[in-house]
C-alpha cells in the first residue's frame, strides 16, 4: 500500500504543489488539505508547507495555528503522526507549541533568499533518517522571520537531548540563536525546519541539487517499516 503524505495548504501558502511533487517523486502519495478540514483524509503523515499563510498578519503562523486543519495535527501528531514544517510551517508549529521556541524577523530586517549550507545534527527523526549526522547538505532558503529564539534553559535541553536537527554553517543568514536550523521534538516525529528542502529535489530546477529528497524518502521508509 502507497504511504499517504498530506500536504495543508492555508491562505497565503506558496510551496504547496512544490511538496506535493517532491512527496511523488520520493514515492509517496501526495494528499491535498485544506485549512479549513478537521479531517485529514487518513494520511499516514502531515506537511505544513511554506509561504506566508494569512500574510503573516500578528506574527508569522499566529494566525493558521487556529486554523480548523489543526486541531487534528496537534492531536495527532501528539499521539506519534509525523509531522514536518517547512519554513512557515517551522512557525505554525512553534505557535501550536508542538515545538519549543519561537521565530522572530530576521536580524538584518531583509528577506533572504539563498542556497545555505547546513549541517545535519539528528539523523534518527522519522523525517532525517536517509541522511547521517555530520553529513553536510545544501537547501534553499527563503524568509523573513526565520531567526530561531528560546530562553537558554531551552537551548541548552535540545542541545543535551540531541534535538537540534539542523544547524547553518559557514554564515548564519537570520541571526537564530546557535545557528539553529531546525529541530524535532523529544519523540522525533515533529521536524521544524527553516530551508525549503522540497525545492532540492531535481538536478534540472530549483538549486540544482538533490539535497532535499531524503526527508521525503526518510519518512517513505519509516512508514513501510512501521
Amino acid at each position: 500500500m502507497t504511504a499517504r503524505i498530506g500536504v495543508v495548504t492555508f491562505p497565503g501558502s506558496l510551496d504547496d504543489r512544490d511538496t506535493q511533487r517532491a512527496i511523488r517523486l520520493a514515492g509517496a502519495e501526495p494528499v491535498a488539505l485544506w485549512h479549513k478540514d478537521k479531517d485529514l483524509k487518513q494520511v499516514d503523515a502531515v506537511v505544513l508547507c511554506g509561504g506566508f499563510s494569512y500574510g503573516d498578519y500578528l506574527r508569522a503562523g499566529a494566525i493558521a495555528r487556529f486554523s480548523p486543519v489543526m486541531e487534528p495535527v496537534v492531536e495527532q501528531a501528539k499521539a506519534g503522526l509525523p509531522v514536518l514544517g517547512i519554513c512557515n510551517g517551522f512557525q505554525i508549529l512553534t505557535e501550536a507549541h508542538l515545538l519549543p521556541g519561537a521565530m522572530l524577523g530576521n536580524d538584518h530586517l531583509h528577506f533572504i533568499c539563498r542556497d545555505q549550507k547546513l549541517r545535519v545534527e539528528n539523523a534518527e527523526t522519522s523525517w532525517t533518517g536517509d541522511y547521517r549526522a555530520g553529513q553536510e547538505i545544501h537547501i534553499p532558503l527563503k524568509n523573513m522571520d526565520g531567526r530561531y529564539v528560546a530562553d537558554e534553559y531551552t537551548l541548552d535541553q535540545l542541545e543535551a537531548e540531541g534535538r537540534v536537527a539542523f544547524r547553518y554553517l559557514d554564515h548564519n543568514p537570520n541571526g537564530s540563536l546557535r545557528d539553529i536550523a531546525g529541530i524535532t521534538n523529544e519523540a522525533g516525529n515533529v521536524v521544524g525546519l527553516m530551508p525549503h528542502p522540497e525545492h532540492a529535489v531535481e538536478p534540472l530546477i530549483g538549486s540544482g541539487r538533490t539535497d532535499g529528497l531524503p526527508f521525503f524518502t526518510s519518512i517513505l521508509k519509516k512508514l513501510v517499516n512501521a
